[in-house]
């Protein structure tokens, strides 16, 4: 059972179902419509404050904890989070945008396509690693973000986060009743409700809206019990995709390999971009932190020894579908289990269709702790109303922000069609991964108070020299995918900004634990992938990007901004027990 705070660290408890505007709007901001006026006056200044304000790891670990009352429960260990790490990503990419990508742009080479993201995907679990055994918050990369780069560049990446929550979990449930569909059978999309909506929307799926429900249930029952029923399905899983990968090899025809290159290296990296979605659930372990036993050991074995094996199973897994069937044959909506009907073997469809169920409620299920936990963290922070970071008594889960993520989840799963869901999706996971290598770049090279005023300058232009760059190769590549001139000027610059890093800056802090290999090196190749991968993406999922960047800019200038300036400064107010603790410790005897 969560344990509760002591009585010198917070108000007595109060029932944990309670509504009052305190829990939502508790800022003076927002206590009368002439703060919130006055509020608005000021937000010039607000917005200068808050731009350059940053956290510490101290807040992010520890003080901002207290906003939930009580504590979660920490019963995970490295073989928990291994498996978490199964559960989170194996069963939405592989078992659902396989297929798609294969017969709509990388054609046979979409192994190599799994090679591009996973390459990438390692780069930003590095990173990751380093900052979840640094600051082991629930908040995931908005903590580390909060703690680096400040608030604002902290909340557009939680909103980003919070779109890829629940975007994600409406394409992984949409996707769970077209495998249920097959393995009942039926014609593709019969479960589902037609309607005369626009096209992308006309087809309504209340399937997917059940499941999201039922496993966000079990999620907000006990954090244990998941992992335990997280186990069993992912060992199923794990079962079928070895009989996937041995049966397809055995059934395999290397002629269904020609051609290799059918929409040439653009359709390659262009799938590339939008299967990074199948990597995108290994954020999920980071959330994990103020739940797991051990956090310095076993969140590097669990990233990292999750990602490694899963990246060979990808590829392994795409490369056997391609050599069961011919790319232009393969189903877009199930196509392994189609691949396997149409090699003569019509029992495996059943085999194929339930494991993938199994992969994708794993999904699900991990995916409603990690994002419950995502918004919990956010909430303490006065982002969003602080009720949303309650921690439940007795089940130690954040009811209020699972409810949050799954009745949002549920809407869209509800509407909106697979093919719209996931290059909006993949802007989002890849941009929130952008953002985690260029903080850690700024984490090793700048402590406030420490670093000269010159070698801050230094490091930002050498961080601008390598956005930019990145950006030019990737613009390059989709306005001259056979040119190469202006490589010769955006990958030296790149080069050379990197180098430059390398050569003129100090490191200022080193990590106590674990710590990214290569710096500034692979950093700044993460960025460089990150935003190439981007770049691949086709103009409409940049729209949709773009249309809810403002929306939550909105939202940020008209609450979050004036939320977030209230809370700092009640916090000033109080004094820091980490602060004091550490300065007792200090003291000595």
């Amino acid at each position: 059972m969560a344990s509760k705070r002591d009585s010198d660290e917070a108000e007595p408890q109060r029932g944990y179902w309670r509504w009052s505007k305190q829990d939502f709007l508790p800022e003076e901001s927002f206590q009368s419509w002439n703060n919130y006026l006055s509020a608005l006056s000021q937000t010039r200044l607000r917005f200068k404050d808050r731009l350059f304000s940053r956290s510490d790891d101290a807040t992010e670990t520890e003080e901002l904890k207290k906003q939930s009352e009580h504590d979660m429960n920490r019963c995970l260990n490295w073989w928990d989070l291994i498996w978490f790490g199964f559960g989170a990503v194996i069963g939405a990419g592989i078992f659902v945008l396989t297929g798609q990508e294969a017969h709509n742009h990388a054609g046979s080479a979409i192994v190599l396509s799994y090679v591009a993201s996973g390459f990438s995907a390692m780069l930003s679990v590095f990173c990751y690693t380093e900052f979840a055994v640094e600051v082991p918050s629930a908040g995931g990369s908005f903590a580390y973000l909060r703690v680096e780069l400040g608030d604002f560049v902290a909340f557009i990446t939680a909103a980003n986060i919070l779109l890829e929550s629940v975007i994600g979990s409406a394409a992984v449930a949409r996707s769970w009743t077209s495998y249920f569909t097959s393995l009942l059978n039926r014609p593709k999309d019969s479960l589902r409700i037609k309607t005369n909506l626009k096209e992308g929307y006309n087809l309504l799926d209340p399937i997917a809206s059940g499941v999201l429900v039922i496993a966000s249930v079990i999620t907000m029952i006990s954090t244990r019990k998941t992992s335990f029923l997280n186990w069993i399905a992912s060992a199923i899983n794990t079962t079928v995709i070895i009989f996937v990968i041995v049966a397809g090899f055995f059934h395999s025809d290397t002629s269904n390999l020609t051609p290799f290159l059918p929409y040439g290296a653009k359709g390659v990296f262009q799938a590339a971009a939008i299967l990074y979605f199948a990597y995108g659930g290994f954020d999920s372990i980071a959330t994990m932190a103020e739940e797991t036993k051990k956090p310095s050991r076993d969140i590097p074995i669990g990233l990292v020894g999750s990602m490694s094996m899963i990246t060979v199973i990808y590829c392994l897994m795409a490369l056997s579908l391609s050599m069961m069937q011919k790319y232009t044959d393969i189903d877009t909506g199930a196509a392994f289990s189609v691949a396997f009907e149409n090699v003569g073997m019509k029992w495996a469809k059943y085999v194929v269709a339930f494991g993938a169920l199994k992969g994708m409620t794993t999904v699900l299920l991990v995916g409603r702790l990690s994002q419950a936990r995502y918004i919990t963290h956010i909430a303490r922070c006065h982002m969003i109303p602080p009720w949303f970071a309650l921690v439940h008594p007795k089940t130690g889960t954040p009811i209020n922000a699972t409810l949050l993520i799954t009745i949002t989840s549920v809407i869209i799963a509800f509407f909106t069609g697979l093919d719209v869901l996931s290059g909006l999706i993949s802007v989002s996971t890849l941009f929130v991964f952008m953002m985690i290598s260029l903080a850690l770049l700024v984490r090793r090279y700048y402590v406030r108070g420490v670093t000269p005023r010159e070698n801050l300058v230094k490091l930002v232009i050498f961080l601008v020299l390598i956005v930019a760059s990145s950006m030019g190769i990737s613009a390059y590549w989709g306005l001259r995918p056979n040119g190469w001139f202006g490589y010769t000027v955006t990958v030296p610059v790149w080069f050379l900004a990197t180098l430059g890093m390398s050569l003129f800056l100090t490191q200022q802090r080193v990590p106590r634990v674990w710590g990214v290999p290569l710096v500034p090196w692979l950093p700044s190749m993460s960025i460089a992938t990150n935003i190439f991968l981007m770049g691949s993406l086709e103009s409409d999922a940049f729209i949709r990007f773009g249309v809810c960047t403002v929306v939550m800019l909105i939202y940020y200038f008209l609450f979050g901004l004036h939320a977030t300036y209230d809370m700092a400064h009640q916090q000033e107010k109080l004094p820091s027990k980490v602060e004091f603790s550490e300065t007792v410790k200090n003291a000595g005897p």
